[in-house]
């Protein structure tokens, strides 16, 4: 394959198609939530994501799959924890089984601001996908987006 591959430029248009649907989104619910519920998109995110663990089998997250959950660092996730803990909406506790380890719970307060904040941003993630769904390049990957059932 050549640099001028049909193929390749395809892929690279599909590839910042994507990118430019990621980052409209992003920036949508970001502006949303700021104004609304004083949260950032991370911290929206890392709070829904530890509102769903639970006490059985495996049902709380170590800091990695905290980090993989978010797609950061496993230091930036540990930053956003410190900034969510701050605020009163995390705190940490040792893992009673295992000394070493460290879990991470949302607040009755996180709890309560999540709640708030989830219309905020499920009313921005629709209109960021509507408005893309008028964009021909993005049709496809608004209608790709919409068609997956991931489980929570």
């Amino acid at each position: 394959m050549t640099a001028t591959d049909p193929a390749l430029t395809a892929l690279a248009q599909g590839w910042c198609a994507l990118s430019l649907l990621h980052g409209r989104i992003e920036t949508h619910i970001e502006r949303a939530l700021q104004a609304k519920h004083d949260l950032s998109v991370r911290e929206y995110s890392l709070l829904d994501v530890l509102s769903r663990q639970h006490d059985g089998e495996g049902g709380h997250l170590q800091m990695k799959q905290v980090a993989d959950a978010v797609v950061l660092s496993q230091s930036a996730t540990t930053r956003l924890v410190t900034r969510l803990e701050d605020r009163g909406l995390l705190e940490r506790y040792l893992c009673p089984t295992d000394r070493r380890g460290i879990y991470t719970n949302v607040t009755e307060a996180g709890l309560g601001l999540l709640e708030e904040a989830r219309p905020t941003n499920d009313t921005a993630l629709r209109e960021s996908l509507d408005d893309a769904a008028r964009n021909p390049d993005l049709a496809p990957l608004v209608r790709a987006v919409e068609s997956l059932h991931v489980p929570a």
